[in-house]
């Protein structure tokens, strides 16, 4: 059988066109990380209230990405490619003109719905129009993409959220969006073979609650804490329900995404490898900012201007790193990138509050050249084993993991920050107590408070950058066993 899109000379055409609208989607969930406070502001919402516009966004997509396997075999990509641009483009056009908090949130959602659609699709498709052996060189634009655009968000946000209102940030993208629909109506054209399957609606619900719950309560475990009921009742909720979920696919004749791709090794190994670093990249995503703006005092502009450096040198690496993956493969490549990593995320461990804007541009850049040699070489290694018939499988099953260790990191990393921080500020502030005198002034109070919570912030960021050094150790060691498979080689014809 075949899926997507499978041609002597790949369709560069419907690539160009898949790629721009992907970039478009993933620069826009970024872009609103930075203009965070201002829309607090604004709708005089709390800050694990406003964090829904980002924590929403990730729960539809954890949702819509494992039913992207089911959409990709039964429906073109010119179908599945207008409907999710719409979708994108109507959230856009919502959020940007939202009267109130509820009318964004749900802007965001719509626009994530059309977003969690997009990826998959391209990676198939570049999965799909390339022989093996130049697949690294595909997935390499992919890469640039996949990384390209959040990498660049932050400054871009920066830059417009000192000039402009956060309204901007949607009415920028908005037209861009329009104009990519346009082209795909017009242009986009694919034949495909149709393909009578049917979606299970049980597996849809368990899915939904599965990914759903686990995506919630990871996320709210940050702002609540871990002992909050809701966080483990829905984590617990969550955890059954994929169980139950995965059970049903192994029954199934057509699965609505196939776990069968876990009996190929070196698949299974990526995903290990792609979910710990994952993890530990939301160690820089996150508390760089907290440091840079709640410690430093650095301007919105300024925080991104720094990362932007890194962003180039990944959207410069990113189709090297494709071309080179072809000629010698994923292990030596993640090798070198997982030991840069590891040395930039130990020194990122040692922030002060001295430490300069020169040496936090130098150890940013240089950690994202190493990530940029690691998770599309890793991804595609472990993908390039799977038969053509499991390629949508296999695409929708990284994209939902990427989502899921994605909000783990985050909540995991700053739930560690936030604890270390408060048993710091009661260590320090015994002894601080000892040293003052016994009747100290207002003054000479708030002034120490105010520095034991910086010390202590810092502390707790170092902290939570230190655990990311272990989780990239674990993925150091995991690709010592990474070997180039054979493509295609359909282990699983008995299951067929």
């Amino acid at each position: 059988m075949s899926i997507g899109i499978e041609q002597k000379k790949p369709s560069y055409g419907i690539i160009a066109i898949l790629l721009i609208g992907a970039f478009v989607s993933l620069l826009s969930n970024t872009l609103l990380n930075i203009a965070l406070p201002s829309i607090m502001n604004e709708f005089k919402v709390s800050p694990s209230t406003v964090q829904w516009l980002t924590t929403g966004y990730m729960l539809v997509n954890g949702i819509m990405i494992p039913s992207t396997a089911f959409l990709i075999q039964r429906y073109s990509v010119r179908h599945l490619f207008l409907v999710a641009m719409s979708l994108f483009t109507l959230g856009t056009v919502i959020a940007g003109f939202s009267p109130s908090f509820t009318s964004l949130l749900l802007g965001r959602m719509v626009q994530a719905s059309g977003s969690a659609i997009m990826m998959p699709l391209l990676m198939n498709v570049l999965l799909t129009s390339f022989p093996v052996e130049k697949r690294g060189s595909a997935m390499g634009m992919f890469g640039l993409v996949m990384i390209f655009a959040p990498a660049i968000g932050p400054t871009l946000s920066g830059w417009i959220i000192e000039h402009y209102t956060w309204e901007m940030l949607f009415h920028i993208i908005s037209p861009v969006a329009f104009l990519v629909l346009l082209l795909a109506f017009f242009k986009l054209r694919d034949k495909k073979e149709k393909v009578q399957i049917k979606l299970d609606v049980l597996s849809i619900i368990l899915s939904s609650i599965g990914f759903g719950g686990i995506l919630y309560g990871f996320s709210a475990a940050g702002d609540k804490g871990w002992s909050n009921p809701q966080v483990y009742v829905t984590l617990l909720v969550g955890g059954i329900s994929l169980v139950l979920f995965i059970l049903r696919q192994f029954k199934l004749d057509q699965p609505m995404l196939d776990f069968r791709v876990y009996k190929y090794p070196m698949f299974a190994l990526s995903s290990a490898i792609s979910v710990s670093i994952n993890m530990a990249m939301f160690s820089a995503m996150i508390l760089m900012p907290i440091y840079l703006q709640s410690i430093r005092h650095i301007s919105p502009l300024d925080s991104g201007l720094l990362m932007l450096p890194g962003a180039l040198i990944m959207g410069v690496m990113s189709p090297i790193t494709g071309r080179l993956f072809d000629k010698f493969g994923a292990k030596i490549l993640a090798i070198i990138g997982l030991t840069i990593t590891i040395i930039t995320s130990y020194y990122f461990s040692q922030l002060t509050f001295t430490t300069s804007y020169t040496t936090l541009i130098a150890l940013y850049t240089f950690r994202m050249f190493g990530m940029s040699m690691i998770m599309m070489p890793v991804m595609t290694n472990g993908l390039n084993q799977l038969p053509m018939r499991y390629t949508p499988h296999g695409t929708a099953m990284n994209s939902t993991l990427q989502q899921v260790s994605g909000a783990i990191g985050a909540a995991l990393l700053v739930t560690l920050m936030a604890n270390r921080t408060e048993t710091y500020i009661k260590e320090l502030t015994e002894k601080a107590m000892n040293s003052l005198p016994a009747q100290p002034t207002p003054e000479a109070l708030a002034e120490m408070n105010q520095q034991i919570m910086v010390t202590a912030t810092i502390e707790g960021i170092n902290f939570s950058f230190l655990v990311s050094v272990g989780i990239t150790v674990i993925s150091l060691i995991l690709a010592l066993f990474i070997k180039r498979p054979k493509p295609g080689e359909d282990l699983l014809r008995e299951d067929s």
